[in-house]
């Protein structure tokens, strides 16, 4: 006759942070590795290679964007020639897709979907702020943003080309909090992909 033995989910969060290397791969073959995973996303996902590593747990091989990122890439970078635009496209649509846990926009009528909202500065904009204003613009460092221009990050409500846009792109996110967290975490992705 076998016992059953409950554990707090909490409980085995904690012992798994003050394990070892060991003691963690024990846990791992105990309860597997998914239940370790930060049940938030953006807890898991901080890079791109964190997001293609999302995809990729998703599937048997690799996921269908990883590849073809990963095809392109190559191809492009033998014949170097892959611009920056494109290759943060190839990107997004990858950190998109994992973070939005498999949900995909419907584009129908009553769908909500969000995205970044950035406000671009101009090198002449930027000289004309006084030193408060240049502090708040976002992710870019100051320096980079004095020399090519300045990426901010403002909102997350509609598509990036117009506040009340009726259209977007498939780089939609499922909520607002996560296409916020996307404009901030990868702002220099975006900034590559509006080719500053």
């Amino acid at each position: 006759m076998s016992k059953k033995i409950e554990i707090e989910r909490s409980k085995l969060m904690e012992a798994y942070k003050a394990a070892n290397d060991e003691q963690k791969q024990l846990l791992i073959n105990l309860y597997g590795k998914d239940i370790f995973k930060p049940a938030d996303v953006r807890e898991r996902i901080k890079t791109f290679e964190d997001a293609c590593r999302e995809l990729d747990s998703r599937c048997e091989d690799n996921h269908p964007l990883v590849s073809e990122f990963e095809a392109l890439q190559g191809y492009f970078c033998e014949n170097d020639n892959l611009s920056k635009d494109i290759l943060a496209y190839l990107q997004l649509r990858i950190i998109c897709a994992a973070l939005n846990e498999g949900w995909e926009p419907t584009f129908a009528n009553e769908e909500y979907r969000w995205y970044p909202w950035f406000v671009i500065y101009t090198k002449d904009e930027l000289a004309r702020m006084d030193e408060e204003k240049r502090r708040r613009v976002v992710g870019r460092s100051y320096n980079n943003a004095y020399a090519y221009g300045g990426l901010v990050f403002a909102s997350a409500h509609y598509a990036s080309s117009y506040s009340r846009s009726n259209f977007g792109s498939r780089l939609a996110f499922k909520s607002e909090e996560l296409a916020d967290y996307a404009g901030k975490q990868f702002i220099e992705i975006y900034a590559d992909f509006v080719a500053l």
